[in-house]
């Protein structure tokens, strides 16, 4: 028998524990896809520099809005069945636009945490924030005047004028 073992059933080193980790990728659209592979190889990188084990790659195309992700739903199952230690994200928006602080609440009650590697949201991530914000001011002006009203319209198209106008003076 090895010293090593001898010395773990005699109770000297403990054996390290494995940490098991989830990595959690996302983009807007199908045309970011280069960047979602970029994502996923950083992140299985990261990983192995810091000795974790990975479980699952999980990734989506989709807004940061949407609740609903495939991906991020079976990030949850994982989470709730306790198969996972950390989930690991380049940046807090990945996971989610808005409530990030409710999702590493909900993780942290399951004793999983997430490791965001970069702190910041890259400056070229304009363009996914404006789609966000046109979509959030298109389900409240569907829910204030209707999905298919003039108003809505008007004032969705209203709002997409002052966004080209600020991105003009910008």
């Amino acid at each position: 028998m090895p010293y090593s073992e001898v010395e773990r059933i005699l109770g000297g080193k403990p054996e390290a524990k494995e940490v098991r980790a989830v990595i959690y990728a996302r983009v807007s659209s199908s045309d970011q896809k280069t960047d979602l592979e970029r994502q996923i190889q950083y992140l299985t990188q990261y990983c192995a520099a810091k000795g974790y084990k990975i479980v699952d790659v999980i990734s989506d195309i989709a807004s940061g809005l949407k609740t609903n992700r495939k991906g991020l739903l079976k990030l949850f199952n994982y989470i709730i069945n306790r198969q996972v230690d950390v989930v690991v994200v380049t940046y807090r928006d990945r996971l989610t636009r808005f409530g990030f602080e409710y999702l590493e609440y909900f993780f942290k009650q399951f004793g999983v945490r997430i490791d965001v590697v970069y702190g910041e949201e890259p400056k070229d991530a304009y363009q996914e924030l404006v789609e966000d914000l046109l979509a959030i001011v298109t389900s409240f002006a569907g829910k204030l005047y209707g999905m298919r009203s003039h108003r809505k319209k008007k004032l969705v198209q209203g709002f997409r004028k002052l966004l080209e106008e600020v991105e003009k003076d910008g």
